[in-house]
């Protein structure tokens, strides 16, 4: 009988964090030392599921002998680092990023929780509307795009933050329907080559909705239900159960408002989807009693 080879234990490193010792798995990132000493840290570009782009910088702190911030989703711990999260330099920074995004987009109609951070750090969303001069920037000057019955792209909630790009492209899909098109002040979220959604390679797979931190991209369900002031999933039930499609065994979160399914999620921590489906998991739900039908 062969020796069984037990998997040699993982190590660990010790990280302060606003004076507190942390000891984190190796190839973690500040922003888990972070979450692991109870310090709660705004993102927005973040997910676990995805890599990491930095592309927000809401979530810098400070790293002794380090000259800059550092972001700290994408910064690996290492043994002895000193970390502050609270000082005036980080809340000025993040304060900053978020005023700078509110030169370019309604920040009011980007979610509950983008609504809290700009609160805990004083944010004034007006500060830089003069440099605006009354011209909204290409992302949130598009008109909503409402193309078919599952889903809706309204960019003027949109931050820029990547991740339905990485969702939809080699952290996820594979599809590379959603792409970054133009520069600066022209930079807005597009399919590729700019078509039409039913002439890209979208293939209406929802896992863009389901990383969306902002309600730029929701189900048509939502959509319906807050233009109509009735949204409210303070009040929703979630119940977990598996798709009947197939024999993968997805699992789906049904989240019901006054008896009716008004949308499918999956958890982040599933170990078959990591929060992904395909059309027929996210959509195809309306031959449930109940459900809102398309």
């Amino acid at each position: 009988m062969s020796d069984v080879v037990l998997p040699e234990p993982r190590r660990r490193v010790e990280v302060s964090i606003d004076g507190r010792a942390v000891l984190v798995p190796a190839g973690a990132s500040l922003l888990d030392a972070c979450r692991a000493a109870g310090v709660e840290t705004p993102t927005l570009c973040y997910l676990e599921t995805l890599t990491p782009v930095n592309a927000c910088r809401v979530c810098v702190v400070e790293l002794e002998g380090s000259r800059a911030l550092v972001p700290s989703c994408a910064r690996a711990a290492e043994d002895g680092m000193v970390v502050r999260t609270a000082g005036e330099r980080v809340r000025t920074s993040r304060r900053m990023v978020l005023e700078l995004l509110a030169s370019s987009v309604d920040l009011q109609r980007a979610g509950p929780e983008l609504a809290r951070w700009i609160d805990e750090y004083g944010v004034d969303v007006d500060r830089f509307a003069e440099g605006r001069s009354g011209v909204a920037p290409a992302t949130a000057a598009q008109e909503p795009k409402v193309h078919d019955g599952m889903y809706v792209r309204d960019y003027a909630a949109c931050v820029l933050c990547y991740k339905c790009v990485e969702a939809c492209g080699v952290d996820h899909q594979n599809t590379f329907a959603i792409a970054v098109a133009g520069r600066g002040f022209d930079a807005r979220i597009s399919t590729e080559f700019d078509v039409a959604l039913p002439e890209s390679a979208c293939v209406y797979c929802g896992n863009c909705i389901a990383v969306c931190p902002t309600g730029a991209l929701v189900p048509m369900t939502e959509w319906e239900l807050r233009r109509a002031g009735e949204w409210r999933p303070a009040t929703q039930t979630v119940t977990t159960t598996v798709c009947p499609y197939c024999g993968v065994g997805c699992n789906l979160e049904l989240h019901v408002q006054d008896g009716e399914v008004v949308t499918v999620t999956s958890p982040l921590d599933h170990d078959v989807t990591s929060g992904n489906l395909c059309v027929k998991g996210r959509f195809g739900w309306t031959f449930l009693g109940g459900g809102r039908a398309r």
